[in-house]
């Protein structure tokens, strides 16, 4: 088979662009063809600026995109993200260039929200969901600029409109099913939307259970949305002398966050990916507080794979991917009691140990690279 994988890179580099190569590599690993078309969001003020006014309709990106299409000869065109050098205006062109099949994967919600997040002021907001994207410039939902947050709801405005996505895309895959809920409130057609999860490598088998280990484990950027704070506040709360908290990350609240950390906290700061592996290979779970409602998170899937325990918060994606642990593993969002009291739950070696054990079945049934393939495989199949 030949695909035609379409991605647009973010100025940032970041999970999505990794997921993409992933995806490539492991399509050509099992003996595909993949045509890599590529364009990245600049990097310079004026230049992104520029780039950004054509985000709801690009035609000298389209034209590219439909150029690479015809000369691909690809038997499924697998589009990723579109925001926002490239622009809607590729799928349109891209489905007049080529017969083959075009499939679309939601790594965001940004057919409907403005940034992207479903998140306003650190909250989950669905304000736009299913109805105008306009409320965005009021709020400055993207970026924190109107001028932004306008171009961000006209892009939506005008495909939706126009019918951009719903006419010219034959499936559209995303990474949940609460996300696929989410999208079909949106106004896109169910019987269009597949869900397929993203996959991690095997890291390895672990050395030692994770009741061995005493180190709680945060790996993630250092924002208000990721819930550090309140994960913090509870450390606090829970006065666990015995274990260890492990910050792994950056961001803007980095230097806030140490300041106020209290003892038994250990910042690493931002650390290689083969580190991280090691870490969660050693620890004894992964705390997970997020307080928006995620994509799918690539570090709950990474933990699953080193049989690590997750808490995280019973909220949007996060509940999907941890149920299956148990709903004891969830807990609510941005409630530094609540976490406190599952935090002090972890002592306990049994209920531990046999988590961390399913999460490596779960990761083994849905998370696998061989799984991802087959997952892969037949949501192209799919179209044909």
């Amino acid at each position: 088979m030949r695909v035609l994988q379409i991605h647009t890179h973010y100025r940032e580099p970041g999970g999505e662009d990794a997921v993409v190569r992933a995806e490539c590599d492991l399509l050509r690993s099992a003996g595909h063809d993949v045509v890599e078309w590529r364009r990245h969001n600049p990097d310079g003020a004026l230049a992104a600026a520029v780039a950004l006014l054509g985000a709801p309709w690009n035609p000298v990106r389209a034209h590219e995109a439909a150029r690479a299409a015809a000369e691909s000869a690809a038997d499924v065109v697998h589009v990723h993200n579109l925001w926002f050098a490239t622009s809607p205006a590729a799928l349109r062109s891209v489905r007049r260039a080529t017969a083959a099949p075009i499939v679309m994967t939601l790594h965001n919600y940004r057919l409907t929200c403005a940034n992207g997040l479903l998140q306003r002021d650190g909250n989950p907001c669905e304000l736009c969901v299913g109805s105008s994207p306009w409320p965005a410039v009021r709020y400055r939902c993207y970026h924190d600029s109107r001028a932004k947050s306008a171009v961000a709801a006209a892009t939506i405005a005008l495909n939706q409109r126009l019918g951009t996505w719903t006419d010219n895309v034959d499936r559209f895959l995303t990474l949940t099913e609460f996300a696929r809920g989410r999208m079909i409130a949106s106004g896109l057609p169910a019987a269009k939307i597949h869900v397929k999860p993203n996959f991690v490598a095997d890291p390895g088998i672990r050395p030692h259970p994770p009741s061995a280990s005493r180190d709680i484990l945060f790996v993630g950027r250092l924002a208000a949305e990721k819930g550090v704070a309140t994960l913090l506040e509870a450390w606090r709360l829970a006065a666990l002398d015995d274990l260890r908290l492990i910050i792994v990350g950056g961001g803007p609240l980095e230097t806030e966050l140490r300041r106020g950390a209290c003892p038994g906290v250990e910042f690493r700061g931002t650390v290689p990916s083969d580190e991280v592996r090691l870490l969660m290979l050693s620890a004894r779970a992964l705390a997970f507080p997020s307080e928006w409602y995620e994509g799918m998170p690539m570090t709950l899937l990474e933990a699953y794979a080193a049989g690590l325990p997750v808490i995280a918060s019973d909220l949007g994606a996060m509940s999907e991917i941890v149920a299956p642990l148990g709903r004891s593993w969830l807990v609510p969002p941005a409630d530094p009691t609540a976490w406190a009291e599952s935090l002090s739950a972890l002592p306990s070696a049994t209920p531990l140990d046999a988590a961390g054990t399913a999460a490596r079945r779960i990761w083994e049934a849905r998370y696998s690279p061989a799984r991802g393939l087959e997952q892969l495989l037949e949501a192209y199949a799919l179209t044909a």
